[in-house]
């Protein structure tokens, strides 16, 4: 298989001012990636997904686990990585019985960055995960640290300030695996992708995202069986909907100092750590 394409380009680009217009010289801008990935199973088209072109084995993971193709990495046999013209070209191989599964239920994807639905034409075909199990609460100690360490493991962001992290951390808030995306939803995949790889349990942490909290990012952290989200950003109605449906304590709006708590304390908060953050 062929390696990743980079992550970063180097563009000329010059200072703008709001008084004079173009000023000073040119420099270097690094600038994300992002470049159709056509993603197939077995030869057969599924999605075309705007993505940032690394970490693709990992995303094949995530994505598939999270559309419901895989229940477990031993589900896929290879992933081969080719160049198309505009683009790369994702084709997973599946274990015989998971390819037949899923030629029976195929349906036609179209993916953008930020998609949320694309491609689903039933309402009943949207993301339902099975309710995760209630777990002890992340003390909110190990949420602080997890935040504190985000922002210096986003290797991609601090070239470009334009992709988005998902983080996966151990409940002392230590940053197991980290994924960067120009696709908020991408990034999410990948990390999972990577977790699935590597056979971390859902027990074991919780996710930690910089981008706004759509139902599907609740959807895609309840598929893995994750029982704690944080986001940076805030959330929207449905997602709120959706972790109190799957079981997801969402905490959002987080903050070096502080965060927010939505929807009700779990019985499972573990006392002598305070309980959770708010």
């Amino acid at each position: 298989m062929p390696p990743n394409d980079e992550a970063a380009i180097e563009v000329s680009a010059r200072d703008f001012s709001y008084r004079s217009g173009p000023a000073g010289g040119a420099h270097n801008h690094a600038v994300v990636v992002e470049t159709p990935i056509n993603i197939l199973y077995g030869g057969v088209g599924f999605a075309v997904m705007m993505a940032t072109p690394q970490d693709l084995e990992d995303f094949a993971y995530g994505f598939s686990f999270t559309e419901g193709i895989i229940g477990r990495a031993g589900d896929i046999r290879g992933v081969e990585i080719s160049r198309l013209d505009g683009g790369l070209k994702l084709d997973i191989a599946l274990a015989g019985e998971r390819m037949a599964a899923h030629l029976a239920q195929r349906r036609a994807l179209s993916g953008r960055t930020g998609c949320g639905l694309c491609g689903v034409d039933d309402l009943a075909h949207m993301p339902q995960p099975p309710r995760v199990p209630q777990r002890v609460a992340i003390a909110p100690a190990a949420i602080k640290r997890a935040l504190s360490a985000l922002e210096k493991t986003q290797q991609l962001n601090a070239a470009t300030r334009a992709a988005h992290a998902a983080a996966w951390c151990d409940r002392d808030g230590a940053i197991v695996a980290l994924r960067e995306d120009v696709g908020r939803h991408n990034a999410l995949d990948k990390a999972i992708g990577a977790l699935l790889r590597q056979g971390v349990p859902p027990d074991d942490g919780f996710f930690v995202i910089t981008s706004r909290c759509s139902f599907e990012m609740v959807a895609k952290a309840a598929a893995f069986g994750a029982s704690t989200l944080v986001a940076v950003s805030a959330p929207t109605s449905l997602a709120l909907e959706r972790a109190a449906q799957f079981g997801v304590t969402l905490i959002a709006l987080a903050r070096a100092d502080h965060a927010t708590l939505f929807g009700a304390e779990p019985a499972a908060t573990r006392k002598s750590d305070g309980g959770l953050a708010a």
